[in-house]
């Protein structure tokens, strides 16, 4: 019979094969118009117990194709620090696939790929960053899917029986205003507290 390391290590090869599928497939979509055909891909453990959701890129992400690259992916990395979350147990991406489409074009074409992401990692919290996020969420309709509130900020919500959402600010809107940062870390350090409490593995 295999141990749990063997069944762990079979769980994380497939998981790594179907991101690397869905990563070829979102490169390839043709499903809405896009200048280069560029999409910014998820980042970060394929089996994350945490996945941090932002609603579309920015520029250094959209340069290097990679969700949370940057000025965003470093404040990421020094909250995360500062609650003492491990980083490794984290993957991060965007609702929007698109680089550079029309992201109310997206909004329709998007939400299978977001779907396939969340059944791959099978994360046990989604920390929702900013009220679009939060819609985008609620549109999937996952099974057996409570609605997320929106305005309950730092407030760990249910969203099906196995996964649970932290909804905060927009972290990219947060990042060049001193009320907007301390809004969203008031709201993200209720992160630390969930870690805290995981039971041990």
């Amino acid at each position: 019979m295999p141990s749990t390391d063997e069944i762990y290590e079979r769980y994380l090869a497939r998981a790594i094969r179907e991101m690397n599928t869905l990563g070829d497939e979102i490169g390839a979509c043709t499903r809405i118009p896009h200048p280069a055909n560029a999409a910014v891909l998820g980042s970060g453990h394929p089996l994350a117990d945490i996945m941090l959701l932002k609603f579309r890129a920015q520029a250094a992400e959209i340069q290097e194709g990679v969700a949370f690259f940057g000025r965003t992916g470093a404040a990421i990395l020094k909250s995360v620090r500062r609650l003492d979350i491990d980083p490794l147990v984290i993957y991060g991406t965007n609702c929007v696939k698109c680089a550079d489409g029309n992201p109310d074009d997206a909004v329709a074409a998007c939400p299978a790929w977001l779907m396939r992401e969340i059944a791959i990692t099978e994360p046990k919290i989604i920390v929702a960053m900013g009220e679009d996020v939060v819609h985008a969420l609620n549109d999937l309709k996952v099974p057996l899917s409570e609605p997320v509130d929106a305005t309950r900020l730092g407030e760990v919500q249910r969203l099906t029986p196995t996964i649970e959402v932290l909804v905060v600010p927009d972290i990219d809107g947060a990042l060049n205003d001193e009320d907007a940062k301390r809004a969203f870390w008031n709201a993200f350090k209720a992160l630390g507290q969930w870690y805290d409490a995981l039971p041990p593995y």
